[in-house]
């Protein structure tokens, strides 16, 4: 404790070089809490955007054909019926929705909106994609065999045809086709590139094919899958390439007229992504706790070199080497230390800003806020070492000092 007090007493004799000196920390762990902590909250905001997707998500799409080589288009490949057999076939599975893309303009009354996203979905389609409903209900199982012309809704068709009234009950209208608002989703908000996850309307799969198209083949435009959890999503996927190279009569050695892509593998490729940005900012941020560090080390040989006298009376008066070894190490951490607790703070301030300010200038999802205290906790750590490192040399010179000689030292 008093090693400590003698510490403190000698660094307030020079308040502004050890200012100074601990600006080089500060600045080094700021940086490095900084960075960590956007990084983070970059990569919390895109699994949060798969997440969104829905649970567990795994997404098979019709092959593409092939002519000399180039990429011709998709093959309608896939059909309703693949739908039912990966739901009853396939043990890992959850849940299974067809998706048949449309589009057109949705007219009420006088207003009319041409909503981004249109689909035809089976029953289970809110299952798959994990969303809930703000009011009214899903149509069901009869209404896709009937070929029902009813409707759900996202939260921005809402807002745009009906404004503040109910839309549970209304009719609209679809290429002057009347459908029936059965239900509400629950808003989601914009995904990662900005688009309106609310401006939807969904649809039977079937009445999209007959009504809307005039179709009467089966065929889907995809299909969307959950798994029964994400140690399963492995499992399911093998399960559904085998069902599905089965039912197409696939050969062996022949390539698939289907993809299956597994969304979590997608979010853990941009979790390694966001990783290693995070790591080479961190990496590039504590550079700076180097040069902190050189400084700590310049200001106490300076401060050795000016205390000379005084090591050699404390010497003469009995203090050891040891003692005046730990007495310079213990100012030089305490430098490094209350940098890395300024730092720490300035740090937390930063990434707060620095995501405020991306969140005002963003037109799609809020970037979350992130504190990374664990890369603070190491940032501070490291910062003490820092200051143990650099200080250990001046310390170990001051404690070498020959008493007689340091009595003498003008």
């Amino acid at each position: 404790m008093n090693t400590l007090r003698i510490a403190v007493r000698a660094l307030l004799k020079n308040k502004m070089r050890a200012a100074l000196t601990v600006l080089g920390v500060v600045i080094g762990i700021a940086a490095v809490t900084t960075m960590v902590s956007i990084g983070q909250s970059a990569g919390k905001l895109i699994q949060g955007q798969f997440q969104a997707l829905g649970t567990n998500v795994i997404v098979v799409m019709p092959g593409s054909s092939k002519r000399g080589g180039v990429r011709q288009g998709s093959l309608p490949s896939l059909t309703a019926d693949d739908v039912k057999a990966i739901s009853d076939d396939c043990p890992s599975v959850l849940a299974a929705s067809p998706l048949v893309g449309a589009g057109g303009q949705v007219i009420y009354g006088n207003e009319n909106w041409s909503p981004k996203e249109m689909f035809g979905v089976g029953e289970d389609y809110l299952l798959v994609r994990n969303w809930d409903l703000r009011m009214g209900g899903f149509f069901t199982e009869q209404d896709v065999t009937a070929a029902g012309k009813v409707c759900v809704i996202g939260q921005t068709v809402a807002e745009k045809l009906f404004q503040t009234l109910n839309p549970i009950g209304k009719t609209i209208r679809i290429r002057n086709i009347p459908f029936r608002v059965v239900g509400v989703l629950a808003a989601k908000g914009a995904n990662i590139v900005g688009d309106d996850q609310d401006d939807v309307l969904l649809m039977p799969y079937s009445t999209v094919r007959k009504r809307l198209y005039g179709s009467s083949f089966n065929d889907v435009h995809a299909i969307m899958v959950s798994a029964r959890s994400v140690a399963l999503m492995s499992q399911a996927e093998i399960e559904i390439r085998n069902l599905l190279a089965g039912r197409h009569r696939i050969a062996p050695g022949q390539p698939n007229d289907f993809q299956v892509q597994n969304t979590t593998e997608i979010a853990n490729i941009f979790g390694v992504v966001t990783g290693t940005i995070t790591a080479m900012l961190a990496a590039i941020a504590g550079i700076s706790l180097l040069v902190g560090g050189v400084g700590i080390m310049n200001i106490m040989l300076v401060s050795v070199t000016e205390r000379t006298r005084e090591i050699g009376i404390r010497m003469a008066v009995g203090a050891k080497s040891r003692d005046i070894l730990l007495q310079f190490l213990v100012e030089s951490v305490l430098l490094s230390s209350v940098g890395g607790v300024i730092g720490f703070l300035l740090g937390v301030a930063g990434s707060t800003g620095i995501t405020m300010l991306i969140n005002s200038f963003s037109t799609g999802v809020e970037w979350p806020i992130v504190v990374s205290f664990p890369a603070a906790g190491v940032a501070i750590l490291f910062a003490a070492g820092v200051g143990i490192f650099f200080g250990f040399y001046p310390a170990r010179r001051a404690s070498r000092l020959d008493p007689i000689d340091a009595l003498r030292y003008e």
